[in-house]
């Protein structure tokens, strides 16, 4: 596998991560520390490291994370910001499949299937729940 297609998949990857705890984080700036926001940040700054790693491991650049100047649209009730959690998990685990099927390297296969499996065994469980106990409110 090319070296350009690499940089491609783990750029991808990596943007999602940096949108995700960027946005995650300005969701906590506006409604405080709620759950489980404040326990999903850190774990999509723990994501952003593994696929850190695996630029160095394979010797590539990784892009600087611009998230932090994006103007950051938070939703305007912690209902509504739990909804967009839960379609924005739902759409990373359709990234991580995709990404899968393009690399045959099989430790960075490895890595985005954990980060796929995370996302979906943890965060998304945790979202919905989160809108279950907003939607009681």
């Amino acid at each position: 596998m090319s070296d350009d297609r690499l940089q491609k998949i783990l750029d991808e990857a990596l943007e999602d991560e940096f949108k995700a705890r960027a946005t995650y984080a300005a969701i906590i700036h506006t409604f405080g520390p709620v759950k489980p926001f404040v326990n999903i940040v850190e774990s999509e700054g723990r994501h952003a490291a593994a696929l850190l790693q695996q630029y160095q491991r394979l010797g590539l650049k990784p892009p600087h994370n611009n998230w932090a100047a994006h103007d950051i649209e938070v939703p305007a009730t912690l209902r509504e910001a739990c909804e967009a959690a839960i379609a924005a998990e739902v759409e990373n685990a359709g990234m991580y499949e995709r990404l899968l099927a393009q690399t045959d390297d099989p430790v960075l296969q490895g890595v985005l299937a954990n980060l796929r499996d995370s996302s979906q065994s943890r965060h998304l469980p945790a979202f919905k729940r989160c809108l279950e106990r907003e939607s009681r409110a």
